[in-house]
């Protein structure tokens, strides 16, 4: 990846493992972007998109993209990732979408990518930009005690509920992927860079990553 062109970094994640924040801090650091799922599905219903709205806008002469990213700014800033899934996944672990729904996100990604140089974490980034001439692929894992108390510690839960929650959204995940990449997202041919968070720090990770794009 050449950081003086325009790029996008994507870093999926095991959710406990600290890969959404090892995104934020990234982004800071590289002075880009950050978007997550949650705040790409939130603006979504917010500009009320579809796959007809998405291409009036990709025909249209405004600065819709700039409005959009800037709200994306906004938004960001009070996003909770637990309340999303909590809302978005159904009771036998799969996320409540479409295909229609799938096209319109990976649409918005693309534009996004496509105005600035950007850090996105989500499900299915690593699908989305594998063909992009500049795309840096991350995955982050940890092991599960590891996660659980992560999640106990950010969202109150006890050890139980912990462990159901990443259960669940582990599910969710591998099913989403699956049903539009083809692909497991525990394929580490999918990534250009896998780390294992037992023993690191968000911030050491965040330090190696701009070590290895120089």
């Amino acid at each position: 990846m050449n950081k003086n062109q325009k790029y996008v970094i994507t870093i999926n994640r095991e959710l406990g493992s600290g890969g959404r924040t090892i995104g934020r801090k990234l982004a800071e650091k590289l002075n880009v972007p950050f978007y997550d799922k949650a705040l790409i599905n939130e603006l979504k219903a917010k500009f009320n998109l579809d796959t007809e709205q998405i291409e009036k806008v990709k025909s249209g002469k405004g600065n819709w993209w700039r409005e959009f990213i800037n709200a994306a700014a906004f938004m960001g800033q009070n996003m909770n990732e637990m309340w999303y899934y909590e809302r978005m996944v159904s009771s036998d672990g799969y996320l409540v979408t479409s295909s229609d729904m799938f096209k319109v996100e990976k649409e918005i990604l693309e534009n996004v990518a496509a105005e600035e140089s950007c850090i996105i974490a989500g499900r299915s980034g690593f699908s989305v930009f594998a063909n992009h001439p500049n795309h840096l692929s991350i995955f982050i894992q940890a092991p599960l005690e590891h996660r659980i108390q992560r999640i106990m510690g950010k969202q109150n839960l006890n050890h139980e509920e912990a462990e159901k929650v990443i259960k669940k959204v582990d599910q969710m995940r591998e099913n989403y992927v699956k049903k539009y990449t083809g692909t497991s997202r525990y394929d580490t041919r999918n990534y250009d860079i896998v780390f294992n968070m037992e023993g690191k720090t968000e911030d050491e990770v965040v330090d190696m990553i701009l070590a290895y794009i120089g």
